[in-house]
């Protein structure tokens, strides 16, 4: 039963706790990389199956659609979790991250498999270098995070508008302030989930649903720094 993994926190001991914490984080970013991989081989199957292709390329109101849907799944996600079971918070960030393959799969279409894949690992190298700071530095990252969080409020407003104005020049500022932003952010979400594997004490349930909220987040950094490389290194076909 899920009650007899109720552990009080200050019964363990630094080992203990340390490795309730690794654990827990090895958790959230194993789905997090379970995401990632959806992802992909979706992204590639709806590039390979020219009705599926169509059908996200078919108008604008269809692929839209669905990026709306991608940006409905998250709010739900996490404005709800609390009220939903673990079994359902799972497959609500399975769908997210198969939904985004299919809208990415228009982007794979637009640059060479080189280019994807030399941008997949430096994106990969940077997200890890990060990560790794955020989980082993002392210093409180609360300030940073929130500080990198206005500034992505003003990297989105600022690429909303653009899309009217079609300005290289806030393009490119939006791109290289986008890019300092998720990878400050990431270090934060690292720290964040490293603080969240108390979690891990208060049953299978809860747990599960916090390592699927760390995971999101860190999808969310990862995916988003990707697309923002993509813009600085990739070629187009």
């Amino acid at each position: 039963m899920a009650e007899d993994r109720i552990i009080t926190q200050g019964t363990l001991t630094a080992e203990q706790a340390q490795e309730v914490q690794r654990a827990f984080m090895l958790k959230v970013f194993g789905w997090m990389a379970t995401g990632l991989l959806l992802t992909g081989i979706t992204g590639m199957v709806t590039i390979a199956t020219p009705a599926v292709l169509e059908f996200v390329l078919s108008n604008q109101l269809v692929y839209f659609g669905l990026i709306i849907a991608q940006l409905g799944l998250v709010v739900w996600l996490s404005a709800r979790i609390d009220n939903m079971t673990a079994m359902t918070a799972t497959m609500v960030f399975v769908g997210y991250s198969a939904l985004t393959g299919l809208t990415l799969s228009v982007i794979f279409l637009a640059y060479t498999l080189a280019s994807l894949a030399s941008t997949f690992f430096v994106t990969a190298g940077t997200f890890g270098a990060m990560y790794v700071y955020g989980t082993v530095t002392k210093r409180g990252l609360t300030s940073m995070g929130s500080f990198m969080t206005m500034g992505l409020i003003g990297v989105v407003i600022a690429s909303v508008v653009n899309m009217f104005l079609n300005n290289s020049t806030i393009y490119w500022i939006t791109t290289y302030v986008g890019i300092l932003i998720f990878v400050g952010l990431t270090a934060y979400d690292a720290q964040k989930i490293k603080e969240m594997s108390v979690l891990a004490t208060q049953g299978e349930e809860i747990e599960q649903k916090g390592a699927i909220m760390g995971a999101l987040r860190l999808y969310l950094d990862f995916i988003n720094l990707f697309l923002l490389l993509l813009r600085v290194m990739g070629k187009r076909r």
